[in-house]
C-alpha cells in the first residue's frame, strides 16, 4: 500500500528535528550560529539550515500552525519533490534578502526560520488560485494600480507579521516570490 504524499509533515518533523539537534548542539557548545545565516559567511550550510532552524519553541510552533493551515490546502496539487525544492529555494533566498539588506544598511542579523518559505507558500496559494485569478479578471485595473495593489497586499502581509526581531524582509520577499511563483504554477507537476 502506498503512503500517502505528506511534505506538511515531513516538513514538520524536519523542523523539530534541527530544533531538536539545536537544542542538544547547545549542551555540548554548539550555538543558534551554526543553524543561522549570519555574518560572516563562512558556514555555507547554514543557507540551508536557516530555512529548518527556529529560534525559540514559540518561534518553531508559530510557524508549524501556519505551515499546516498552507501546507495541507497546497500538498494535494504538487509533487512531495517540488513542495520541499519550493520550501527551500525560497526559503533560502528569503534568508539571503533578509541578510543581504541587513549588510547594505550596516545592520546585519542572523536569520532563522521558515516564515519567508511559509509566507512563499500564502503568496502562491493567493495568486495561483483561480477563485483570485477570477476575480482579479472581473476588476478592470490599469497595470500600475495591478502593481499597486499587489504592493499593498505585501505591505499589509509585512505589518502584520512584523514584531521585534522579525525577519520582515523576509516576510515582504518569501511572500513577493510566492505571489509570482503562484501566477507561474510552478508546483504544478509538469
Amino acid at each position: 500500500m502506498r503512503r500517502p504524499k505528506r511534505p506538511t509533515v515531513d516538513l514538520l518533523l524536519l523542523f523539530v528535528g534541527v530544533y531538536l539537534l539545536q537544542r542538544l548542539g547547545g549542551l555540548v557548545g554548539v550555538g543558534p550560529e551554526a543553524f543561522a545565516l549570519a555574518t560572516p559567511l563562512a558556514r555555507p550550510w547554514t543557507l540551508i539550515t536557516t530555512v529548518y532552524a527556529h529560534a525559540s519553541l514559540g518561534h518553531l510552533l508559530a510557524n508549524a500552525v501556519a505551515l499546516l493551515v498552507v501546507g495541507l490546502a497546497l500538498e494535494p496539487f504538487t509533487t512531495r519533490r517540488r513542495f520541499h525544492g519550493f520550501v527551500l529555494v525560497i526559503g533560502a533566498l528569503a534568508a539571503l534578502t533578509e541578510y543581504l539588506v541587513g549588510v547594505v544598511l550596516g545592520s546585519p542579523v542572523a536569520v532563522l526560520g521558515a516564515s519567508g518559505a511559509v509566507l512563499a507558500l500564502y503568496g502562491y496559494a493567493l495568486a495561483g488560485n483561480p477563485l483570485t485569478g477570477g476575480l482579479l479578471a472581473r476588476i478592470e485595473l490599469s497595470r500600475r494600480a495591478r502593481v499597486a495593489l499587489v504592493v499593498a497586499v505585501v505591505l499589509v502581509v509585512t505589518v502584520l507579521t512584523a514584531g521585534p526581531g522579525v525577519a520582515v524582509v523576509a516576510h515582504a520577499t518569501g511572500f513577493v516570490l510566492g505571489l509570482v511563483a503562484g501566477r507561474l504554477r510552478v508546483l504544478r507537476p509538469t
